[in-house]
């Protein structure tokens, strides 16, 4: 079955969706077959992937309010064995609506087991908050990415990211874990160096050694609706983002090894 894997902070601006976007079309051009799933209603991860999120016909929302089967929903990206399940501004009411159901908690992963077999790797774009909606996400999932920009109130938030995990692997998925922290919007900068310093010693080998370095390319793609390898290949955002791919993938490599 496809590890999941919700790409999740609590605080906005910390390059989340940057991240979504982008590592899953770089996993994907490493001939993985990934499903990209947003469920942030604001759909900046539908748009980053070349998908219309005015246009869509069927949503998350559909999936998680309406009942809709999840491979009603899922359409094909502009990135070879990268597919997407899309989101609106519809999912902005999912969480009262998600309140009075039934393991309200549990609805995004039934959806998601149903395709989890077609698939090696999904990532999920969480909201930046810690409501129903992300709770949907990490009780899905295998695995948690938190990216993190190296300044200070972000460093100090990682706690509170940190004990909702925990959280949730006590009561709803003993899988939820924090698999790892990348470090985003990077500069040769005292503070840059000094907080990844920290956070090195704080957190050991759970912080990935490829670093996302501040890159205006990074901040144009989104603008054209499109991922940093299609918009600017040479950027050293897709070299950042090709990297973590890579070490992604060996991270994962050496966990199913271990599980055998």
């Amino acid at each position: 079955m496809a590890k999941i894997i919700a790409i999740a902070n609590q605080k906005g601006g910390v390059g989340k969706t940057t991240s979504a976007v982008n590592l899953s079309a770089c996993v994907a051009q490493q001939s993985r077959r990934v499903l990209a799933i947003d469920i942030d209603p604001q759909g900046n991860m539908t748009s980053g992937l070349g998908v219309d999120k005015n246009t869509v016909t069927s949503s998350v929302y559909d999936v998680l309010i309406n009942k809709l089967d999840v491979r009603d929903a899922i359409v094909p990206t502009q990135v070879e064995n990268l597919s997407l399940l899309p989101a609106n501004i519809e999912l902005a009411g999912a969480e009262v609506e998600l309140v009075g159901m039934m393991a309200r908690e549990q609805v995004l992963k039934r959806a998601i087991y149903k395709v989890a077999n077609d698939y090696d790797y999904v990532f999920i774009d969480c909201p930046p908050s810690l409501g129903l909606v992300t709770l949907n996400a990490i009780t899905a999932s295998t695995d948690v990415l938190i990216p993190l920009i190296s300044e200070v109130l972000p460093f100090k938030g990682l706690t509170m990211m940190s004990d909702f995990i925990s959280m949730v692997r006590q009561k709803l998925n003993p899988q939820a874990h924090i698999s790892g922290i990348v470090i985003t919007r990077w500069e040769n900068s005292k503070l840059s160096r000094g907080i990844e310093e920290r956070l090195r010693v704080w957190e050991g080998d759970v912080v990935y050694r490829s670093k996302i370095r501040k890159n205006v390319r990074l901040a144009e793609a989104p603008l054209q609706n499109r991922n940093i390898l299609d918009y600017a290949s040479g950027s050293n955002g897709a070299k950042d983002y090709t990297s973590l791919a890579e070490e992604f993938l060996e991270r994962m490599n050496e966990e199913k090894e271990v599980a055998v």
